[in-house]
């Protein structure tokens, strides 16, 4: 009988830039930059915040909850008192008319929890805020909005806007910096659309995707688009000539017609239509498939475009 053993090696990482956070409403997102807790916008009692979010991230996703957790969060760090003292006397607040009495008071760091579907309402919520117990200097840093007066760590100046504060559970995700960063300069293409594989198992490339597209082309970066487009990626012609005027030290040639654009002329072919591609003068471009002179130079620079020797899939041919 065959016995395996398996090893577990447990590794403390600290946090750095570039590891993946979450909340409990699909709220994820990397960490861009770790600053030092002075840098750190803080409270008008000088309490620094841990992280700051973009508000930008909630409308578009519609998880709100992530919102109200802030808020509740707030309330029961700070704990609260809607007027216990006159409950008995019919001078409960309005908007604490439904709450049990038990909920009419809490002391600071309370522990709440509430049933699923059955949340707090915003008048509620607004009162709790309005509520929630005074700090040592007797001030109330939060009012009914949940927003807070934040001054920049590094100047000591005031923001022009109140900005939301509170307390939200953040966990750490098993994507980390550390394992997922990775390089290449060439490595296997896919067999089909000649582009890099993808992933660093594979050894593959960067995608550069839609909105990455849209960026380059709202700064007018032309040519370095032209560049990723093509010699980066699936004009396997460029590509060699590029590799070669690099080894050689000589100009970087003219890019070429990538081989996703051949892909989709063969595609509309095989549905029965002429396709033909035409210069700006009118002149009919020849589509080839093989290039001589490109696999000369790749036979003499040592690259093997026919087939990778330890590829294990088609796909990483």
């Amino acid at each position: 009988m065959n016995k395996m053993v398996r090893v577990y090696i447990a590794q403390r990482r600290k946090i750095t830039d570039g590891d993946k956070l979450a909340g409990r409403h699909g709220n994820k997102g990397v960490i861009s930059k770790i600053l030092p807790v002075e840098d750190m916008p803080f409270l008008e009692d000088g309490t620094p915040l841990d992280v700051v979010l973009n508000p930008l991230g909630v409308p578009g996703r519609m998880n709100v909850g992530q919102v109200l957790e802030t808020h509740l969060g707030w309330v029961a760090k700070t704990g609260w008192d809607a007027g216990i003292a006159d409950a008995k006397a019919g001078k409960v607040p309005s908007w604490a008319k439904n709450l049990p009495p038990e909920a009419l008071k809490a002391e600071p760091g309370t522990p709440v929890a509430t049933p699923v579907f059955d949340g707090v309402r915003e008048d509620e919520l607004a009162g709790l805020l309005d509520s929630t117990l005074l700090t040592r200097d007797g001030d109330r840093l939060i009012n009914s909005t949940g927003k807070a007066r934040l001054f920049d760590g590094r100047s000591g100046e005031p923001f022009p806007e109140p900005v939301s504060v509170g307390y939200m559970y953040i966990l750490k995700l098993h994507h980390l910096v550390d394992d997922k960063i990775h390089a290449r300069s060439t490595g296997p293409y896919s067999m089909i659309t000649q582009q890099p594989l993808g992933g660093k198992a594979q050894f593959g490339g960067q995608r550069f995707g839609e909105m990455e597209v849209w960026a380059l082309e709202a700064y007018g970066a032309a040519y370095a688009l032209q560049e990723l487009l093509t010699i980066k990626s699936d004009d396997v012609p460029g590509r060699v000539k590029v590799y070669e005027a690099i080894v050689k030290g000589e100009n970087i040639p003219e890019p070429g017609i990538p081989e996703s654009f051949k892909v989709l002329i063969k595609e509309m072919q095989s549905l029965c239509l002429n396709v033909e591609v035409l210069s700006a003068d009118g002149t009919l471009i020849e589509m080839r498939d093989t290039d001589e002179e490109v696999y000369r130079a790749a036979e003499e620079l040592g690259i093997d475009l026919s087939r990778r020797p330890d590829a294990s899939s088609v796909e990483e041919i």
